[in-house]
């Protein structure tokens, strides 16, 4: 009988360990670091364009500084000829006025040269308005008006002339009042233009910025040490031969801009102390000097009604001696003396003697004489003073133009020197 096998039960499975938890306050698996990448070609065209950009721009803005100095010192120029035309606009009607009152006190048929001498100076006047009008549109509206105002002082002159050769008394009525409008009307307007024109020649002569040159430059020079500074960590290189280069450039033109600036500057301030204070003041010296010699004569046809005219006689003097040049001082003293010889004997009722000086030409005892060497010498250090501060404003400035233009060139070439020095370094990358 066979054996039946009987099938054996299958083993229990092993029993399951429970894991260990884990302990309380346990810290985190630490976060593996994210892998950061720089794309360093991008940062490179970064860094270019700013280098070229700030190269260029400081070219650009140093020249523009250069050429509003430049332009500066052309309207410094043009203004100082305008105030030159305008002062003497003043000097020549005072002066004709001086000669027209003069000449009213001989009488009758006048001196045929002070006739040609005022009737030169009319014209002068005239002539030098339509000039000074062209020159300066900003005085246009100002010097129609003069003009205006000089026509009715000839025709109120002319009748005065008229009236006096025939003796009728009316004439000095003419006179007077051309001579009153004279300074009430045309003068006051003469004075604003003489004031607008040295405000803005002194103006000008203020336009050089040597300050705001060294400010740039040292700007630039900032920005190009900062962008070596990033290559020189990126690339382990201390210096890059193309920002050195570049930096090179600036400072070289900056040097070179700043002193060019910083002299001008300073030979305008000399200048503003020097010629051009001379020609301003001996040009108001002459201007007060012969309406000084004017109110004598109008003292002297208002017969004993003119002490107005002899405390505006005092005014104007003290403006003359307060402004003359040295030089020409003695011809003035004497001419002041002669003068108070006529006021001594206009006030001892002696008219006519007094009115014999102030009209004789004679060298000895004339107040006519040393007055019109004094009125010439002035003239002549008006011109020579203003001419010498219109060439020293003219002098040098096309060198500052080319200064300019290279400028703008290098700021270039600064550029260019930047983009070779990253190009370097772009190279080495790749």
């Amino acid at each position: 009988m066979s054996q039946t096998a009987i099938p054996q039960a299958a083993p229990p499975p092993p029993p399951a360990f429970a894991s260990a938890p884990a302990p309380t306050g346990a810290a985190p698996a630490a976060a593996q670091p994210a892998t950061s990448y720089v794309d360093t070609p991008a940062l490179l065209n970064r860094w270019q364009l700013i280098g070229m950009s700030v190269a260029v721009v400081f070219g650009i803005v140093s020249a523009l500084l250069q050429f509003v100095g430049w332009q500066a010192d052309g309207r410094a120029a043009d203004d100082t000829e305008q105030l030159v035309r305008i002062q003497e606009v003043q000097s020549s009607l005072l002066r004709a006025d001086a000669l027209a009152t003069n000449a009213f006190l001989v009488g009758g048929l006048e001196n045929t040269d002070q006739r040609a001498e005022y009737d030169e100076a009319i014209d002068g006047v005239l002539r030098r308005i339509a000039d000074a009008a062209e020159a300066q549109p900003a005085d246009r509206e100002a010097l129609a008006t003069l003009n205006e105002l000089v026509d009715d002082y000839a025709t109120f002159i002319a009748q005065a002339r008229a009236n006096n050769r025939q003796g009728f008394p009316v004439g000095a009525g003419y006179q007077t009042t051309a001579s009153d409008q004279l300074r009430n009307e045309a003068i006051p307007v003469l004075d604003a233009l003489v004031e607008a024109n040295t405000d803005r020649a002194d103006g000008a002569m203020n336009g050089q910025h040597p300050v705001w040159l060294l400010l740039l430059g040292i700007l630039v020079l900032a920005a190009l040490w900062w962008l070596n500074r990033e290559l020189a960590r990126t690339f382990r290189r201390r210096f890059n031969k193309g920002l050195v280069v570049a930096a090179a450039i600036v400072a070289a033109v900056t040097l070179v801009t700043v002193v060019g600036a910083w002299l001008r500057d300073n030979s305008n301030d000399s200048l503003r102390d020097g010629a051009f204070d001379e020609a301003v003041s001996s040009a108001t010296a002459r201007t007060a000097a012969n309406d000084a010699k004017a109110n004598e004569s109008l003292r002297l046809i208002r017969r004993g009604s003119g002490a107005d005219n002899e405390e505006a006689w005092g005014e104007q003097a003290a403006v003359v001696e307060k402004n003359v040049p040295a030089g020409d001082l003695g011809e003035w003293t004497t001419y002041a003396e002669r003068h108070q010889q006529i006021v001594q004997l206009d006030d001892s009722n002696r008219w006519e003697e007094a009115v014999a000086i102030a009209t004789s030409v004679d060298e000895s005892t004339g107040a006519t004489a040393p007055f019109d060497r004094f009125d010439e010498m002035v003239a002549q250090d008006v011109e020579k003073a203003s001419a010498s501060a219109i060439d020293d404003l003219r002098s040098g400035r096309w060198l500052a133009l080319v200064l300019s233009g290279l400028t703008v060139l290098l700021g270039i070439a600064a550029a260019v020197s930047v983009a070779r020095g990253i190009g370097e370094r772009r190279r080495e990358f790749s």
